[in-house]
């Protein structure tokens, strides 16, 4: 289970190697040895970094695994750095899951946006953005179809069994009664001197009858059921109104005009933001110049150039606040606007299918209808002819082998209707065992169709609740300076201090970085990043002293099969396995050491 790493020329490590066991792996040691290049090593083998020492021209990193070995070249073309070889991780959303929720160093996102204060949900639903969940949705639409298809045959076959089955063993009764019906004129007519050829002839021409006739009945039966089918197609046709709709030009309009009211919403946002920003933090005084008064503060306007007062300018503040608030409201219209014209459009897409199914299959039943009455008029033609040449026959047959003759037949015909009704009942039979396959499967294809289409609010929402869980948990282990904080509906980070709700900026350092780690942890339960990348990499902790860097390695430890992190030398030893940066070829300041 042991992983063995080799690096070299990879961020500051010019040659060293390292085995990684489950359970925590620190890398101790001071600053210029390697800890956060041997990170950035573990990356660029993941995937999802390409750092070169600086001035070499090409790195290597192999990756030893219980699964296999990985080996990655960094190569410096033209000014950029090209990766050459299949990392351990090759799919865009791998990558993206490992470089948010698995590489949690200085540099990662969620502890960078947390650190800035700002709204999470961007990067924390990001991963989505990867998975092309509709094309998915069409694909599986498209196998229940077929499985709808299956299952409608599986349905009519289960009602059909019965009757067959019934007409099956009538059958067999029929042609019993009827050999020992055959038997006993056989017995009676043992004597009689008969001309043999003549009868024989006699037999085909009625057996030859007895199938003409058995062909046009089964040529009308197929008519009458085609022209039934034909009929129920037409009407359909007829009754299936297909809208002529400008939806797509509508759909397109507003398509644009949500997005220009997104784009005004996203300026005013951050005019008043940043406008907000200043007032709250008392600030003026660094975009204008501010004359001081006891009645009120005079400024000058650091938009217009005018003089102004700071009561006017949150008045305006207000106002913005309030357009804020309209052009949301207008927004969200918008997007309900847009997502009505989506679900027309497809309403006016699946019955132009369906118009176009019908035509199909309605041509089809006209050509089918054509072939089957011209056959039929060649059975007919066959018939007639039998039945002239039986009535020939039997004028030099006497009325005893005309009886056995008939029951000949007779037996002949049920036998060919028991083949056909058995090949029938076996197939319906086998129809029919799987309609309780074809209703699990359908029902397996809606669920997953059903589980796409709510992905999105699913991961929204186990996203929040990973947060607050664990935040739980971390409150439970560390002193905080906070009571505890949570992600609101729209991913704002809330803190409460006191009783009270308080700004992220009052934070300490390392209580910023706790929440860091929360929100990257919640992200990774989301996504389920465990079942594709089993290392957690940890770097840049400074913040933290000995007892919390401690309680979050303990902490950590259960949430990844390998966890590899860093820490300075003037930390107390870890239980676990240590890796010694000592033993590599590492470059520091622009000179090479061996430390």
């Amino acid at each position: 289970m042991t992983w063995r790493v080799d690096v070299e020329r990879i961020a500051g490590i010019l040659a060293g190697s390292a085995t990684i066991d489950p359970g925590v792996n620190a890398v101790r040691g001071s600053n210029w040895q390697g800890k956060s290049s041997f990170i950035e090593a573990l990356k660029a083998g993941l995937g999802t970094s390409t750092e070169l020492t600086e001035g070499a021209d090409s790195g290597r990193v192999e990756l030893r695994t219980p699964d296999g070995t990985v080996t990655v070249d960094l190569v410096r073309e033209n000014g950029s750095v090209v990766r050459q070889g299949t990392p351990y991780l090759d799919a865009e959303y791998d990558l993206i899951r490992a470089e948010l929720f698995a590489c949690l160093d200085e540099r990662n996102e969620i502890r960078r946006t947390v650190r800035r204060g700002e709204n999470l949900e961007d990067v924390l639903m990001r991963p989505l953005d990867f998975q092309d969940i509709d094309e998915q949705i069409a694909d599986l639409k498209r196998e229940r179809e077929q499985v709808d298809a299956e299952l409608s045959q599986a349905e009519e076959a289960s009602k059909r069994l019965p009757s067959v089955q019934r007409t099956v063993e009538n059958l067999e009764a029929e042609i019993e009664e009827l050999r020992e019906k055959r038997e006993k004129i056989a017995s009676a007519d043992e004597d009689r001197d008969d001309d043999g050829s003549t009868q024989r002839a006699l037999s085909r021409a009625q057996t030859e009858r007895n199938e003409a006739e058995q062909r046009v009945e089964r040529l009308e039966a197929s008519i009458e059921r085609t022209e039934e089918r034909l009929e129920d197609r037409r009407e359909e046709l007829a009754e299936l109104a297909v809208p002529d709709d400008d939806v797509e030009e509508r759909l397109v309009a507003a398509r644009e005009r949500l997005s220009e009211h997104e784009r005004d919403l996203e300026i005013l946002q951050s005019l008043y933001s940043a406008t907000e920003l200043v007032l709250d933090e008392n600030r003026v005084a660094l975009v204008t110049d501010v004359q001081r008064d006891l009645v009120a503060d005079e400024l000058t306007c650091w938009i217009c150039g005018q003089d102004t007062t700071r009561s006017d300018v949150e008045s305006q503040l207000d106002a913005l606040g309030d357009e804020l608030t309209d052009r949301r409201a207008t927004t969200e219209s918008l997007r309900s606007e847009v997502e009505d014209l989506e679900n027309r459009r497809e309403e006016i897409q699946q019955r132009k299918r369906r118009q176009a199914d019908l035509e199909t299959e309605i041509v089809d039943l006209e050509d089918t209808l054509a072939d089957r009455e011209e056959s039929l008029e060649s059975a007919r033609e066959r018939l007639r002819e039998g039945t002239t040449r039986v009535e020939e026959l039997s004028e030099d047959v006497d009325e005893t082998m005309e009886e056995l003759s008939d029951v000949e037949s007779e037996i002949k015909f049920r036998e060919a209707e028991l083949d056909d009704s058995q090949a029938e009942l076996e197939q319906l039979q086998a129809r029919a065992d799987r309609l309780d396959t074809l209703r699990a499967e359908r029902e397996d294809l809606t669920s997953e169709i059903e589980t796409l289409r709510n992905r999105k609010d699913r991961i929204r929402r186990e996203a929040r609740e990973a947060f607050d869980e664990t935040m739980r948990e971390i409150i439970s282990r560390f002193d905080t300076g906070f009571e505890t904080a949570r992600l609101t509906a729209d991913f704002e980070i809330v803190v409460a201090r006191d009783g009270r709700e308080a700004s992220l900026d009052a934070l300490s350092e390392g209580e910023l970085e706790l929440i860091g780690f929360v929100a990257a942890l919640a992200g990774r339960e989301s996504f389920d990043v465990d079942e594709s990348v089993p290392l957690l990499l940890v770097d840049g902790v400074g913040g933290l002293d000995d007892a919390n860097l401690h309680t979050l390695v303990e902490y950590l430890q259960d949430r990844a099969e390998y966890l590899v992190f860093t820490a300075y030398p003037e930390y107390d030893a870890f239980d676990g396995h240590e890796i010694d940066p000592t033993e590599w070829t590492v470059a520091n300041e622009g000179r090479v050491s061996i430390d």
